[in-house]
Formats: structure tokens, sequence, C-alpha cells
């Protein structure tokens, strides 16, 4: 087990590639559910102090898309859950009506984190920056900070959420933090679980579905990158199976749907299943290429060139897809148990239809954007 000196001196070495700037903050440089839970053995030790059982788990950004279904699907499943949460004014009673506990930490202030570790076997990590919050910090900074608390706790499986192919673009700065937080965590000295992400299918929604029924403009690329998109509940499934089976631990597993779609195929989907047609309008990728460009030369645009980065890849025909003969096999599970997408947007369109019908309503539409 790694201790949390020789972590930090790891953490010098393996931080992602600054590029000096005039202001302070630096920035990435361009380069039906059973009770499971108890199947296993009902108590393991840490390296040091007293016992902790399996089933104790922590949960950290549990309030999110992703984080949420964990903790629902960790409580189904008969887990012990506790959800590390920032404080703030609304605090996330659901998790609580759930049957979770909940502890207050902030994880850009690493002296919060210690007391929400206490007693637990497993930590799942599903927390990434706000659009408005410093992806620095929250991505890479506080990643060391709770890998180190974990590995000085005697944690014994850490689960890590990151994306697929970041090894691939390093020139994008949240795929180099997830990638560089990858190999931090294999060096920790901890059994880890690293699960990279193609896409989720709720975005979709808000994104494609609710334009379509709504006149709401979407903008785009005229690439033909395909995603094989998740249900985010089939992703905290497939979470929970990995820390239950030996099999996952110290494994880098893409999660990947049944298929890879590009954006024209959802569109045609939405289409097909909301009884409506799209006027698409197409931003060239060339044009993108230029606003990043431009946006990189003003400090206070950073973050949006940083935005604007991930989107070139994105809309560069890449396929975030993988096989999942093998993961499938790793996790014990059965792929007819994952959501496709056309099941998916069919159980959305025919609720948020019938729903129409009931208020006597109507879906209107014109230009959709793309």
């Amino acid at each position: 087990m790694a201790t949390a000196s020789s972590l930090a001196a790891r953490a010098a070495h393996a931080t992602p590639v600054v590029a000096a700037r005039k202001s302070s903050a630096p920035r990435v440089s361009r380069t039906p559910l059973r009770c499971v839970a108890e199947e296993a053995a009902p108590a393991a030790a840490a390296t040091t102090g007293t016992p902790v059982r399996k089933t104790s788990m922590l949960v950290i950004g549990a309030t999110g898309t992703l984080g949420r279904q964990v903790v629902r699907r960790a409580l189904d499943e008969g887990y012990d859950v506790r959800c590390l949460v920032r404080p703030r004014q609304n605090p996330a009673d659901f998790l609580r009506d759930w049957g979770a506990t909940t502890v207050s930490g902030d994880l850009t202030k690493p002296e919060t984190l210690p007391a929400a570790f206490v007693g637990i076997h497993t930590v799942i990590d599903a927390s990434t920056a706000r659009p408005e919050e410093d992806t620095l910090a929250i991505d890479w900074k506080a990643k060391v900070d709770c890998i180190q608390t974990a590995a000085s706790m005697g944690i014994q499986r850490y689960v890590f959420y990151s994306i697929d192919k970041c090894e691939q673009h390093k020139e994008v700065p949240l795929m180099n933090m997830k990638y560089a937080v990858e190999e931090y965590l294999k060096a920790s000295g901890m059994n880890y679980t690293v699960l990279r992400l193609c896409g989720f299918m709720q975005p979709l929604i808000s994104g494609y579905a609710v334009p379509i029924l709504e006149e709401q403009q979407v903008w785009g690329t005229d690439d033909d990158t395909r995603t094989a998109y998740l249900d985010t509940q089939d992703v905290a499934k497939m979470t929970l199976a990995a820390c239950r089976r030996d099999e996952a631990a110290n494994e880098i597993m893409t999660l990947a749907g049944p298929k890879a779609y590009s954006v024209n195929e959802v569109i045609a989907l939405c289409e097909k299943l909301g009884g409506a047609e799209a006027n698409v309008s197409k931003v060239p990728v060339l044009l993108l290429k230029a606003t990043r460009g431009l946006t990189r030369f003003f400090q206070w645009t950073a973050p949006a060139a940083d935005r604007l980065a991930f989107a070139e890849v994105l809309a560069s025909g890449v396929k975030f897809d993988a096989p999942m003969e093998e993961t499938y096999a790793k996790l014990g599970m059965d792929p007819s148990e994952t959501t496709s997408l056309e099941e998916y947007m069919e159980e959305y369109f025919s609720k948020i239809l019938k729903k129409l019908k009931e208020v006597g309503g109507q879906s209107r539409q014109k230009d959709f954007y793309l």
C-alpha cells in the first residue's frame, strides 16, 4: 500500500503538463433488483485498524446524473451507502430519503475529506466539474487528494469513471486529466477499477428529443462521430457488478452501449418516434477549430476554448465504442440486460406523447440546428 507521502511525490510527476499563464489558475497544455451485496464475505480487513464490511460504500458525486443512479442501485442491492456532498443551502435530502447517509465535504479542501472515508470498503468516484467550476481543481487536484486519502485509510476498492479513448486525445484538457488520474490511481497500491464511458442517453432528451417537440435550437457539427450510448441506470448496474467481482479488480474497462449512433441517426430516430420533421442546420468543424483558436488569445475565454477542444474530438469522426463480450464476462452480466437507445427513446416518447394527448397539447417544430 502506497503511503500518503509517496503518493504526493508521484502526484508531482503524474500531474498533467500545465502551461504558464498570467492568471494564477493553471491550465492543461495542448499536447427487478435483488440484494447481492451480502453474497460476498461479510467483512474485509483494511491494511490496519478495525475490519470494515464489504457492503460499506462511499459515493463521491452522488447528486449527479450518474452518481444518484449508483446510489439508488447500491441501496437496492443491500449496500450501506454514504454520500459525500458539498455544504449548501439546499441539501441532498433525496439521498437520505432513499436510505443513504450523507457527510459534508468540499473536494477542493482536502482537510474535509478523511471523515467521509472512515469505515468504508469501496469508494465510487462519480464527481466531475460543473461548467462554472475549475476543471483542473475538481478533475485533477481533488482526484489526487481523494486517492491519497483513500490509500492512507486502507480503502480496498476504488472505482473511477473516465472517458473512452482519453489516452489518444491528451490535447483535450479533460481527457488529459482523466488519463493522468487513471495512471495515478494505478500507482496508488489500492485495488482499483477504471470504467471508461462513451456517452449517456439522458442528455439526448434535452439535446434532440425536446427540440423536435418544442422548437428549441441545438448546435452541432457536420461530422460522422459515432457513440455507443448507455442508460445511466445500466452504467450503475455495471458499476455494482464490478464492485462485487474479483475479475474486475485492477482493470480498465470501456462501457459501451449495444450500438453506436451518429448524430444524424439519433435525429432520425427522434423524428420517427416523435412524428415530427426537423430542419437541420450544420456547423462546420472548421468553424469550431477557428473559434477555438481565437478564444485562446483571451484569458477569460480559456474555459470556453477547453470545451471547444473537446467538441473538436467529438466532431472528428471518432467512434466512441468498444467490444463488450469480455467485459460482460468479467462483470457476470447478460448483454440482453442492457437497454438499447431505441428502447430508451421509445419509452420517453410514448410517455411524453401520451401526456400531451391527455392535456390536449401538441408538438410544434420548425428549425432544429445540428
